[in-house]
């Protein structure tokens, strides 16, 4: 497990202490190099950098107009399940919320990726809560066969699994896998996961690596900013991606930007808008550019946890995957309700809206990842 070691191998205190103890003179050195060290990355992300953030957002423009052009890949959540085995102290589908647990069947599924095609997506993210006894593989394999032929990109954010079940996956149509690791530090990770499967920091974090040997077209990865020190937290994700294009390289990296964000049921997520490790707009935007920056090829991916008027904002600015008229209930494309969502969404603007802000912002919104050869003959 390449990835995974060299990640446990890092002294998150002396990470902490590289980036507060960074100056102008590392900030500006970092920003006149062609290519970035980790170091240089940390410089980006110090409260130093902070007083650079025009000049990191015009250079990160510039970086991804050219490496992606005037695009933006626009995809939609469709929420399996929100059974979970799991007590997450941020999170709404903890097991003990006292909810209404679904889990769709194949002909709700079905429904609902006819309700999701019809506002336009063909790029679908499948997430469920945690439950691997109930809704595991064999459900994954039922869904994965009745739906494949009818999207064009098909991403999953489901509990960590073994090498070979992604392998099955991956014969079964599956071009993405998204594992967020919510705090690459042990001890915090610890005191937000206090109960079922998703203790085992290891085992999350050893998921890249399960991933990248299955030979999965892209591995999405990401923090939950404000469960930790996010400038930590940041530094370690930007590693992270690093080591899957150094290890796995022919698999895609997609770098994700939660922010934790108030949700019911739960103490971590009630005070979310207050808790001090949070970082703001202005910080996001920071570490944003600076992804950009050190990393020109990794897909930046923005979510409707923001509002509308920042994600307007850094459209530009080096992100390339959006999700949309997010839903994050089930059913909740053909049969909206006001059931408990797994987090708070700010941006709650239509499909069109979305795609109107892209336009005034000189983007094109792009459906279609790819599409198989057949398609095209």
């Amino acid at each position: 497990m390449k990835v995974a070691q060299a990640l446990m191998q890092q002294d998150l205190s002396h990470v902490a202490m590289s980036i507060n103890s960074k100056t102008a003179g590392d900030v500006e050195r970092a920003l006149g190099k062609d290519t970035l060290s980790l170091d240089d990355f940390m410089a980006l992300i110090s409260p130093a950098g902070a007083m650079y953030l025009e000049a990191m957002a015009y250079r990160a423009k510039a970086v991804t107009r050219h490496r992606f052009g005037n695009t933006m890949q626009l995809f939609v959540p469709l929420y399996l399940s929100n059974l979970c085995a799991n007590e997450c102290t941020y999170c709404g589908f903890t097991m003990s919320n006292k909810i209404k647990r679904k889990t769709l069947s194949i002909s709700e599924v079905l429904t609902e990726i006819e309700a999701i095609k019809d506002l336009g997506f063909s790029q679908v993210l499948l997430v469920t809560g945690e439950h691997e006894t109930k809704v595991g593989m064999e459900y994954f394999e039922q869904t994965l066969s009745a739906i494949r032929e009818k999207v064009s990109y098909l991403m999953m954010e489901v509990q960590p699994l073994k090498r070979e079940q992604y392998e099955t996956l991956k014969h079964l149509g599956l071009d993405a896998v998204l594992v967020y690791q919510e705090t690459y530090s042990p001890q915090h990770y610890a005191n937000y996961h206090t109960r079922g499967k998703k203790q085992d920091f290891l085992w999350r974090l050893e998921a890249s690596d399960r991933i990248g040997k299955a030979g999965i077209d892209k591995i999405g990865i990401g923090a939950l900013l404000g469960l930790g020190d996010w400038r930590v937290d940041s530094a370690m994700t930007a590693l992270h991606g690093k080591l899957i294009q150094q290890n796995y390289w022919q698999s895609r990296v997609s770098i994700a930007f939660p922010r934790l964000r108030s949700c019911e049921g739960n103490s971590t997520g009630g005070n979310a808008l207050t808790n001090s490790k949070l970082p703001n707009e202005r910080d996001l935007l920071q570490l944003i550019c600076a992804h950009r920056i050190f990393n020109p090829q990794a897909e930046l991916s923005l979510s409707t946890r923001e509002s509308a008027v920042f994600r307007d904002g850094v459209m530009p600015l080096g992100i390339t995957s959006m999700s949309a008229a997010s839903q994050t209930q089930p059913g909740g494309y053909s049969a909206p309700s006001k059931a408990l969502n797994q987090f708070d969404i700010d941006d709650n603007r239509s499909v069109s809206d979305v795609v109107s802000a892209l336009s005034m912002k000189g983007l094109e919104p792009v459906w279609k990842d790819w599409m198989p050869f057949t398609e095209c003959v």
